[in-house]
């Protein structure tokens, strides 16, 4: 019988050598690599072993054995995560994500006047002529989809404002981890446009971060957690936005012996960007 191994979210599942031999060779793993990764898990596999502890004994041979920024890739799921708490930062980090697919004039935090009601909007941006509006749902846990609840109330949001002349033209609901099915089955319906992990399917949030390289700041494995803090704190968001000078770098806390180690994780991380065209 399979091991069952425990979501973020509690739901049990058989162990699945393949998926996890996809999410590694997603991020640029050797083939070696993954084969050992694979093989430590096998041999500490328990039955209730959660995925968190999986994803944490994966990172850590990928931080020791691999080439940067491989652990970093492996990391954004989590480093996403640790945007939070308030959810401020992640949605200064999808702008960028918008900027990266071609958005402009992206603002958060904006004011608008419905029809019925005042709002504030989390994104605002222009994209083919067509001012966009989106709705950001930032959750603490993996384990928490964003459900039909959120999707109907988002929805009527984007409706009030849609019938105050032409504010919105087009509605978002974008989120750090998943839709329940109903949620993603309203919103295709609705014709409210979702994003999320792994949704839409092969376009989902993920796949946008690593084709853009818009990595957050927070995957960075050569920084401590304070460090991290205290870039967040400066509205520092993204690996691209993090200086290279080593006196701005000394004022973030981090000391001289680790520049040249952060230098070249950030410039490997952000090689990946295939936009060229991206604004800050």
């Amino acid at each position: 019988m399979a091991t069952l191994i425990t979501k973020m979210n509690g739901e049990q599942e058989p162990f699945n050598e393949s998926k996890l031999d996809r999410s590694l060779e997603r991020v640029g793993a050797s083939k070696e690599i993954r084969e050992k990764i694979i093989s430590h898990t096998v041999s500490e596999l328990r039955d209730g072993m959660s995925t968190q502890e999986i994803y944490e004994h994966a990172f850590e041979l990928l931080r020791q054995e691999e080439i940067q920024p491989v652990a970093a890739r492996y990391s954004v799921k989590r480093a996403v995560l640790d945007l939070g708490p308030s959810g401020f930062p992640f949605e200064r980090f999808i702008g960028n994500v918008l900027q990266s697919i071609g958005y402009t004039n992206v603002e958060t935090g904006v004011a608008a006047q419905g029809l019925c009601a005042p709002h504030e909007v989390d994104v605002m941006a222009l994209h083919d002529g067509k001012r966009v509006a989106a709705e950001v749902k930032f959750h603490n846990s993996l384990g928490i989809k964003t459900d039909l609840k959120v999707a109907l109330y988002v929805k009527s949001r984007f409706d009030d404002l849609s019938r105050k002349g032409s504010s919105v033209d087009e509605g978002w609901l974008i989120t750090n981890t998943r839709f329940t099915r109903n949620a993603a089955r309203f919103g295709n319906c609705s014709g409210m446009n979702l994003l999320g992990w792994d949704y839409p399917k092969g376009r989902g949030l993920e796949v946008l971060i690593d084709e853009a390289g818009v990595h957050p700041v927070t995957a960075l494995t050569t920084l401590s957690d304070s460090e991290k803090k205290e870039m967040l704190d400066a509205n520092v968001v993204l690996c691209r936005q993090v200086p290279t000078d080593s006196g701005e770098l000394s004022s973030y806390g981090i000391p001289r012996e680790k520049h040249d180690a952060v230098r070249s994780e950030v410039q490997q991380l952000c090689s990946l960007s295939k936009n060229s065209n991206m604004t800050e």
